[in-house]
């Protein structure tokens, strides 16, 4: 059974939510925040293992609230959506930055929705926007110095994985063992203070290394 917490400033919203996750076999409503500061707590006390992120609520933003849970040190923490109503909004970049797992529109249909949250909380990232690249590509600036810290094999890995294949596919690309791709690929997120492939794939657009 999968646990999903819910933050979002608007009860019309929030109970829509509630009720299409109670209607799943599969899932468990863990409960409901309406603002960030609200969320920290929520995730510290239902411990869900999934979080529908609002990004902009009144107080505490979804931002804020995502990194301070990101941060705890408690040893289960949530994976996290934000959820935007805006295909462009600049906020989803800095989500990402902050440790969001996913990112999707709130116009979604209910079935993409549950589709997501199965997705993340088996160890995977959505973002779910056509207009995402067109996103990242207006932030980014072209900065290939960004990834000086990494070594010529590692860069190479970088690219793959930023351009969204899978370690399997890197592997067969770049001619060695998947293994070998999960090593370059931890030593990538450490050496670049990221925390995720979500980040790494935000990181690369941002940095106007992928088209």
């Amino acid at each position: 059974m999968i646990r999903v917490a819910v933050v979002d400033d608007q009860p019309l919203f929030c109970a829509g939510l509630q009720m299409m996750i109670e209607s799943q076999q599969d899932l468990i409503f863990a409960g409901a925040a309406t603002n960030g500061n609200e969320a920290v707590e929520l995730a510290q006390s239902a411990h869900p293992d999934v979080m529908l992120m609002d990004i902009r609520m009144p107080g505490m933003d979804g931002i804020a609230a995502t990194h301070a849970i990101r941060s705890a040190t408690a040893s289960r923490l949530p994976r996290i959506i934000v959820l935007t109503t805006f295909d462009r909004d600049e906020a989803v970049a800095a989500a990402l930055r902050v440790g969001a797992d996913g990112f999707l529109l709130k116009d979604a249909t209910p079935d993409f929705i549950l589709a997501a949250i199965r997705t993340i909380h088996d160890g995977h990232s959505v973002i779910a926007s056509n207009a995402t690249s067109e996103l990242f590509r207006t932030l980014a600036r072209r900065r290939p110095e960004a990834i000086d810290p990494l070594s010529i094999r590692e860069k190479e890995v970088f690219l793959l994985a930023a351009r969204g294949l899978s370690n399997g596919e890197i592997g067969r690309t770049a001619f060695i063992s998947e293994a070998t791709v999960k090593t370059h690929v931890r030593s990538i997120l450490a050496k670049l203070d990221l925390t995720s492939r979500v980040q790494l794939v935000a990181f690369a657009h941002e940095n106007g290394l992928v088209r």
